[in-house]
């Protein structure tokens, strides 16, 4: 069994001074791309379902996929902090459990566990459905009693903002180690969460054209933040440079360019991934 650092090593980051960023990774190719820049991943349900599935986020995701690559990620990076999106917890609560007792043995920093019910859309989109807050609490304790060391965040997707207020508090009352919400739309808005978790630490999902303003890490740190997730700038690079480089290889007649990434490079940037090189 993994030592149960993972969870601790995380919490103790996101209490330090400052905004911890954690990179959206979307299969192992950007993960090791990020692990060049980056201490944490965020294992993003938006870009693992567009990934792996070629799907857009809205429930397509089975859990076994999801543990999965996140076995692959520990392996790869034993010393990142692996954040994972698990949505709804996979609808029922003791599938939940499930899943956090095996992402848990397999050495995942911490879980997002949302307050969506089925069926589920992207957490920027106007148009999401909320389980009734007891309902959710229920699902929740059950996912903390089950945890022995992972940092929970507690999300809601809730658009009202007395709503939006009175779930924020909810959370933070309990044990879970983290607050988000989802598509808030304000610093005003973030100022006034912020106020009602009582030292509780805020997460933020910056998504590139969503709801949520664009800030810097030092804007939100002035707003009181304590972790940045950065869900999509990896999958949209890529999407952008594929598609660029593709357009560019059918103008020149299949000519390669003589400026590009080299079968050394990339060898070079997989090799550091194989696990005798990681002891």
């Amino acid at each position: 069994m993994p030592s149960p650092r993972y969870g601790s090593a995380l919490r103790d980051e996101v209490r330090s001074a400052g905004v911890t960023p954690l990179i959206g990774v979307f299969d192992m190719l950007s993960a090791s791309i990020a692990a060049r820049h980056y201490d944490g991943f965020f294992v993003s349900g938006f870009g693992f379902a567009a990934s792996y599935y070629g799907l857009p986020d809205i429930g397509y995701i089975a859990w076994p996929d999801m543990v999965a690559f996140v076995q692959r990620l520990r392996l790869a990076f034993p010393d990142k902090h692996l954040l994972v999106d698990i949505d709804d917890g996979y609808v029922d609560p003791e599938v939940a459990c499930h899943v956090i007792g095996n992402l848990e043995l397999l050495g995942a920093s911490g879980v997002i566990l949302e307050d969506q019910r089925r069926p589920r859309r992207c957490g920027q989109a106007a148009d999401k459905q909320i389980l009734p807050l007891e309902q959710y609490l229920e699902k929740l304790e059950l996912v903390l009693r089950t945890r022995t060391d992972l940092v929970v965040v507690a999300r809601t997707d809730a658009t009202e903002e007395d709503e939006i207020l009175r779930r924020a508090a909810a959370f933070a009352a309990t044990d879970a180690d983290v607050v988000l919400v989802d598509g808030v739309t304000s610093v005003r808005l973030m100022r006034e969460i912020k106020s009602v978790l009582g030292g509780k630490p805020l997460l933020f999902n910056q998504i590139a054209g969503g709801r949520s303003p664009a800030l810097s890490l030092t804007e939100l740190a002035e707003v009181g933040v304590d972790v940045a997730i950065y869900s999509t700038p990896c999958l949209f690079a890529a999407h952008s440079a594929i598609d660029a480089e593709l357009a560019r290889l059918r103008d020149s007649d299949g000519r390669l360019p003589e400026e590009s990434i080299t079968v050394a490079d990339s060898f070079a940037l997989l090799e550091r991934n194989i696990s005798r090189h990681q002891r």
